[in-house]
């Protein structure tokens, strides 16, 4: 029998927010993998507690959960998009390497869901591509953190019939100097609000989480509050996920 990997969608933080075709998912499954992500100061992942303690809330009796140490990725390369292609190969074998001694239908757990900038579709497919794993394979989509926002500040993310770009940190500016006036912003290391005074963001921090933290109203007032409430929620938990929406004032 061919066996399956499935790419589950956990969503943003809470165990209530798993859908329940994930937990289906979830009870289907031999064994789940994971990446591991120590931090700096050689404390645990807090990420992967945080996987663990949905299983055992959804499982009566929770499957191995295998951490792979997450390879070393150059955060400041002269070519980003290669270092990027380089961390994936890097993943995707050490992925390979699980499933080639484990037996088993596999689970990936994805925070959110796995359409939005993460790469756990693009690794398998790196995986199955090299030939040495064969598997039927499928998705499950989960709640994520744009959703939680809009929820959380009680917010439709566009005006009515307009268009949203959603874009990244490293390329806000970009989008702005395109003519963008309605941006959604993931994957930050740093938020730069330089030149977006006359705009209002909506800001969350570790959505569905006991740490999680809120921030909206015009930029000019509140930029300070977010970058506050940023090193608050990273110095107290260890991580940080934050998402926001800026939009121009009209």
């Amino acid at each position: 029998m061919t066996r399956r990997i499935r790419v589950i969608g956990i969503g943003a933080g809470h165990p209530d927010q798993v859908t329940i075709e994930a937990v289906r998912a979830l009870r289907s499954v031999d064994f789940f993998v994971t990446a591991d992500k120590p931090r700096k100061d050689g404390a645990d992942d807090p990420l992967l507690a945080a996987r663990e303690a949905l299983l055992a809330r959804h499982l009566d009796v929770v499957p191995p959960v295998i951490a792979v140490r997450d390879p070393e990725r150059d955060r400041s390369p002269d070519d980003y998009d290669q270092a990027v292609v380089d961390w994936h190969d890097a993943r995707a074998a050490a992925y390979e390497q699980v499933l080639l001694e484990h037996e088993g239908d596999v689970g990936f757990l994805v925070w959110g869901d796995p359409a939005f900038f993460d790469s756990t579709i693009r690794i398998v497919e790196k995986v199955l591509a090299r030939r040495k794993v064969e598997a039927e394979w499928d998705v499950i989509p989960g709640i994520s953190s744009l959703q939680m926002l809009a929820a959380r500040h009680r917010i439709v993310l566009h005006d009515i019939g307009q268009p949203i770009l959603v874009t990244t940190g490293r390329r806000l500016h970009e989008a702005k100097e395109s003519g963008a006036d309605n941006i959604l912003v993931m994957l930050n290391s740093t938020i730069d609000l330089e030149g977006f005074e006359t705009w209002d963001i909506w800001w969350g921090a570790n959505l569905g989480t006991a740490d999680e933290r809120l921030v909206s109203g015009p930029v000019v007032e509140v930029a300070v509050d977010v970058l506050t409430a940023r090193i608050d929620v990273k110095t107290k938990v260890g991580w940080i996920m934050d998402v926001y929406l800026l939009r121009q004032r009209s």
